[in-house]
């Protein structure tokens, strides 16, 4: 028979964003009884940063999923364990994934792994000082198919009384989060979606006959009863408050978001100057670079001019692009250009950042402009892709907004603000015509950079734009 403190390997949440403290598991791609091979993405997570999948280091057979989807954990905590030698001796019953966060100890305890540590490739487990408690015993349940059943039961929101395998409901994740958070069982959730999926719709409509008697404005919706293995299920995510309110709990990007603004806000002295512009042969100049062959299946708008115009400034006024260091008392002049460019994702604004784009050729600046926003579409941006940015560009113009005064990614020396492009009435020589016209603002940390060195900077985006031919003669 093999010995459990080796047939048995625990997967812990690794720490996928160089210093980050806790993560929210997504999405479970595997369930217990499943075989996975070292390598193979088990769940997707999300940090402050970004959402991750995460790769098991393991070949062998699911037996306990830690967690429920939804659930924030700590770095450290075990997520999942891994049978390496199924087949070889009794199994013990797997608890009922958590829904608290709290952390919980293993059913059998392993040494830790003296080679492959089960961590993404690039970053290491944080040191965490997260104490564990005992876990109440799953006696009464020994058999495999009981404790799966146990599982179905407690991931439909059951109160773990049934004995038999039930059919899960089959519905989105954030579907299934809504409704733990209103305290509905998608068991009884009748679907309307297609194939039988139930939408969010469904669960409202199933939350309305439940929540219309009488409710205290501060009184949070009953939560599905846990089984009596369990601890009390956590605050829900999203507390309805009455008819007209909901609560939503800050984390994940929105958290760090609005920390690193709030930061930047109140430690960096900004200063934001505006520019209006004539860009008519700026946007006659993108026509001509879509049909030109050496930029064929590229991305070719006029963000990209804007920012290889911003580039250029740069280059005329390297001054700018600079860093603040508190606390060694330096400023910091960089020689690189890591271009940030913010993108708003259902997850929050993040911005991801070009390396090197100071060194770029026009297509080489098209491509990776083209795979920074794709990626952040889909979702998929690393935390390494936002780190050791220089300075930002944030398109207010795609929302039809004029401009606005944004405020500095923190660490950056500068910001620039790009406004709607419209053809409006413009002098040009000496008549008025219709031209192309937008207005850009850059936002400058004043402890880095004077007045007169923001204003250079901004009129050289302007003039070059004014006047694309000055790419080539000052590039």
């Amino acid at each position: 028979m093999t010995d459990t403190s080796t047939r048995f390997r625990e997967f812990k949440m690794p720490d996928v964003g160089e210093g980050l403290t806790e993560a929210e598991i997504l999405k479970w791609y595997v369930q217990p009884g499943d075989a996975v091979t070292d390598g193979q993405v088990v769940c997707e997570v999300e940090t402050a940063k970004a959402a991750v999948e995460l790769p098991i280091p393991y070949d062998g057979v699911v037996h306990e999923l830690r967690f429920e989807e939804g659930t924030t954990v700590d770095v450290g905590t075990s997520i999942i364990t891994i049978d390496v030698a199924p087949g070889s001796g009794d199994v013990p019953a797997a608890p009922v994934a958590q829904t608290s966060a709290a952390p919980v100890a293993p059913a059998v305890e392993e040494a830790e792994p003296k080679g492959r540590q089960p961590v993404l490739v690039g970053y290491g487990v944080a040191e965490t000082s997260t104490k564990r408690r005992p876990r109440k015993g799953t006696a009464g349940v020994p058999e495999q198919a009981a404790a799966a059943a146990a599982v179905q039961a407690e991931m439909n929101g059951h109160n773990g009384a049934a004995t038999a395998p039930v059919a899960r409901p089959l519905a989105k994740p954030p579907v299934r989060k809504l409704a733990k958070d209103l305290g509905i069982d998608l068991a009884t959730v009748t679907p309307t979606g297609p194939d039988g999926v139930i939408t969010r719709e469904d669960v409202h409509a199933a939350a309305a006959p439940a929540t219309a008697p009488a409710v205290s404005p501060v009184a949070a919706p009953v939560a599905p009863q846990p089984v009596a293995a369990q601890p009390v299920a956590e605050a829900p995510a999203a507390v309805a408050a009455g008819a007209r309110e909901t609560r939503i709990p800050i984390k994940g990007v929105r958290k760090v978001t609005a920390a690193a603004m709030v930061g930047s806000a109140f430690t960096a002295p900004h200063v934001t100057e505006f520019i209006t512009l004539d860009v008519t042969r700026t946007m006659k100049l993108v026509e001509e670079l879509k049909a030109d062959k050496d930029m064929a299946g590229l991305r070719v708008n006029p963000l990209l001019l804007i920012a290889k115009a911003l580039l250029v400034a740069i280059k005329r006024n390297p001054q700018v692009n600079a860093a603040w260091d508190e606390a060694n008392q330096e400023i910091v002049l960089k020689e690189y250009v890591n271009l940030g460019i913010a993108a708003a994702t259902p997850r929050g604004l993040i911005v991801p950042n070009i390396k090197d784009a100071h060194a770029k050729t026009l297509p080489e600046l098209a491509a990776a402009l083209g795979e920074l926003v794709s990626t952040a579409r889909e979702g998929k941006t690393t935390p390494a892709a936002m780190q050791g940015g220089t300075v930002t560009i944030t398109n207010v113009g795609v929302f039809g907004v004029d401009t606005g005064t944004p405020i500095l990614n923190p660490g950056e020396s500068a910001i620039l603000a790009v406004g709607a492009i419209k053809l409006q009435p413009w002098v040009h020589k000496g008549k008025v015509k219709p031209r192309q016209v937008t207005t850009l603002a850059l936002s400058f940390d004043h402890r880095l950079v004077d007045g007169e060195l923001g204003s250079k900077v901004l009129a050289d985006v302007a003039a070059i734009l004014e006047q694309p031919k000055r790419l080539i003669t000052w590039a």
